[in-house]
Formats: structure tokens, sequence, C-alpha cells
């Protein structure tokens, strides 16, 4: 496992749709392990293929520190309900903005081992999936910002 170049805001990459994976193999495998490391590393909730440069349908998350998702091909099937919190992301450093999301999303995945699964998520982990998912059709959370991006220092010194 290593640690990858997180891909930053402005990079062409992040604007790009990502390419379905077709079969699992022990490039993809290692790249998952990478993101996992990555993600952990960053003290990120998630992380998708392009934020470390690759354009495959690939996402991992996290919410807890203790239940890793990988997502392989997602693809949301409901959603519910309204939330509405900051958000920041890996790709833009620093920064957070409000974002309204829902509250409730249901997705099928295939894992690891290319079996599907579905996944089920209410408020932070409906959050992660929704934000993650996006990136793989090549947009990020500053789109939906209502308002202004905010230094998270300044979102601290709030609290």
């Amino acid at each position: 496992m290593a640690l990858r170049e997180i891909r930053e805001y402005g990079d062409d990459v992040l604007a790009r749709k990502c390419k379905e994976v077709k079969e699992m193999t022990p490039r993809l495998q290692e790249l998952v392990d990478d993101m996992l490391e990555t993600m952990y590393e960053s003290n990120g909730v998630g992380l998708a293929a392009p934020q470390v440069g690759v354009l495959k349908r690939i996402v991992v998350i996290d919410t807890t520190g203790e239940d890793p998702h990988v997502l392989i091909n997602p693809v949301i099937l409901e959603t519910s309900g309204e939330q509405t919190g900051y958000e920041g992301c890996l790709s833009l450093p620093g920064k957070s903005g409000v974002v309204t999301r829902p509250n409730y999303v249901k997705c099928k995945a295939y894992d690891r081992n290319m079996e599907e699964y579905i996944l089920e998520g209410e408020e932070l982990l409906a959050r992660a999936i929704c934000h993650e998912l996006d990136h793989l059709d090549g947009h990020m959370y500053v789109e939906k910002v209502e308002g202004e991006l905010v230094n998270n220092e300044d979102l601290m010194s709030e609290e």
C-alpha cells in the first residue's frame, strides 16, 4: 500500500467523467488499498478515484473509522429527506461550504470482489455517498455551495 497524491481543485482530472470498472485486477485492488490508506492518512471520510488521478468509478468511504465501504460502479437508487450543513473535500483543503443533500441514500455498488451489494445510509454516510459519487461524474461540492466558501479555521473559532 502507498499514499497517493490527492489532486486539488482546478486539476482537469477532477472535472472528467469516470469509466466503469469491467473487471477487478490486481492493479485495481492495489488502487483500492492505496485509496483507503490515503483517505485515512488525510483524515477524510471518503475518497474517489479521480481525486488520486484515476478515472475509474471507484469510491471508498468510512464515516466511523471502523467500517470502510468500497463502492465500484455505484449508482444511487433512492434518496429521501434533506440535510443542510458544512461540507469539505480533500481536494479543496482548508475550505468548507454549506450544502444541502438528501438525509437518506440507498445505492447499489460492487465490492472489491465485484459482488453486487446495497448500501443504505443516513446523515453523514448519505452526505458522503452523494459527495463521492459526484466526483465520478466530474462534479465537486463547490458547485452546490449555498453562499460563500469559508476557511475551516474560521469555522473552528466560531464553535
